[in-house]
């Protein structure tokens, strides 16, 4: 008999809205407590002096986080114009300093040049490892961090306010591996300027948003009044981009076990007019998830199967 797994079989994700100053690690440990879940994760790291979106998993979701991976997002940030630090935030020690206040005009006129297939390096304090080594450990002890370049892809960016002549607001929608600070960075420089990060929020990952994200004090509420669940979004939310597919008892149960399911021409031609390249679709018993599959040759073969 195997070992019983300690807390409860809790199912489902969490849209966190990350508070400030709580690292993504913490959030994911503190809702796994609130939830005395067996298993938990989270979907995209968020520095923690970001505020915002971020998907946390529990249970049978844990399942779905890799499917997120390549989940667009959205973040809006200021950036202080003066001056430049280490780190590219507010956090980090002065290194540049100029008078330089691009205007909005300005700021927009130079954003396109940033937008597309573009390379990109990361800031040294990221947690991109470097010989085994976290590239913001080398750095904080003091190391000189040589990152290579990397193609990410930003698909829009644009002015959307000015708090005052020395921050000005900006949107970002990009897909993976997009560094927020490395852009302003790299716009500073365009700009003749000096500027840092000074806010940051990621409003989206995939179909996490802020209209379904819940505040921490909002989620403490719920779980000791005993009505966590209504926090709890379906197991199947990270696979909105993947084809559905409804499948018979009969199947549903061969799918459980791991065996393949020969599937009727018209749903093979159903499949393939929706398909991803990976191949992957969702086998549905009703309103059930019962496993994610490869489809070929005619058949779906699970490769997760969710016991819920």
């Amino acid at each position: 008999m195997g070992r019983r797994k300690k807390g409860d079989p809790v199912s489902g994700w969490v849209c966190f809205d990350k508070p400030y100053d709580f690292g993504s690690t913490q959030a994911v440990g503190k809702v796994r407590w609130l939830f005395n879940a067996q298993k938990a994760g989270h979907a995209g790291t968020l520095d923690p002096l970001a505020t915002g979106i971020l998907p946390i998993a529990l249970g049978e979701a844990t399942k779905t986080v890799s499917f997120m991976v390549e989940a667009d997002k959205t973040y809006r940030f200021t950036i202080l114009w003066g001056t430049s630090t280490t780190t590219l935030d507010r956090e980090g020690a002065v290194t540049g300093a100029s008078d330089v206040r691009p205007t909005p005009e300005e700021v927009e006129a130079a954003l396109p040049r940033f937008i597309g297939q573009i390379e990109q390096v990361p800031p040294a304090y990221s947690a991109i490892k470097v010989d085994g080594e976290r590239a913001y450990d080398l750095a904080r002890a003091g190391e000189t961090v040589e990152l290579a370049s990397r193609i990410v892809r930003i698909d829009g960016l644009s002015v959307v306010g000015q708090p005052d002549p020395d921050r000005i607001e900006i949107e970002m929608r990009c897909g993976k591996g997009a560094y927020v600070r490395a852009i302003v960075r790299d716009l500073a420089a365009a700009l003749g300027a000096e500027g840092h990060v000074d806010q940051l929020r990621r409003t989206r990952v995939g179909p996490f948003t802020e209209d379904n994200a819940i505040r921490l004090e909002k989620l403490e509420e719920l779980v000791h009044r005993g009505a966590g669940q209504e926090a709890l979004l379906p197991v199947e939310t990270a696979l909105d981009d993947i084809p559905a597919l409804a499948v018979t008892d009969e199947d549903a149960f061969r799918l459980s076990q791991g065996r393949a399911v020969v599937l009727l021409p018209r749903q093979v031609e159903t499949m393939r007019a929706q398909m991803r390249e990976d191949r992957a679709v969702l086998a549905r018993q009703g309103q059930k998830a019962i496993a994610i599959c490869e489809m070929r040759a005619g058949q779906i073969r699970p490769i997760r199967v969710f016991n819920l």
